[in-house]
């Protein structure tokens, strides 16, 4: 039997790749696999820490595959979940399967990389719905100023 290709999952695939290209770009790694799982756990530090409708807001604006990484495994009746900086850290670190102490720099390598991707506003207003800590976490310490990112 043929393989017959479907045109959105094609756009849908070169899309989401295009992501994980750019996010390994601001990583300084050709290690895709790397990339995906750092921005998989990227995605979910902040699905989890944002409410319902912020999630949902976030996640019309990622592409079609990548949303689905997004919402993998999410409980809605769970969210937001307050934790503070550290347990952010340690998560995303366990996730990425990254050392605590180069979380900061890939953890702002994917926030770049996603502002780059995304309509502009699209990822500050995101990251606007977080206290200030955990926005300094994602956005980089010197990117934060009066409580604000600038990514």
């Amino acid at each position: 039997m043929n393989a017959i290709r479907v045109e959105a999952i094609d756009h849908a695939e070169r899309t989401a790749s295009l992501w994980v290209t750019g996010v390994a770009i601001e990583l300084g790694t050709d290690d895709r696999q790397f990339a995906y799982r750092v921005l998989r756990a990227w995605l979910h530090g902040l699905r989890d820490r944002l409410g319902v409708e912020e999630t949902a807001h976030f996640a019309a604006q990622l592409p079609e595959l990548l949303r689905g990484v997004y919402y993998d495994g999410w409980n809605p009746s769970r969210v937001p979940q307050k934790t503070g900086a550290a347990e952010f850290e340690r998560r995303f670190a366990r996730e990425a399967v990254v050392s605590q102490d180069d979380v900061p720099k890939v953890a702002v390598a994917v926030t770049r990389a996603i502002d780059k991707l995304s309509s502009p506003g699209h990822l500050t207003h995101a990251l606007q719905q977080l206290p200030h800590a955990l926005r300094a976490v994602l956005a980089g310490r010197e990117a934060v100023t009066d409580g604000r990112p600038f990514v």
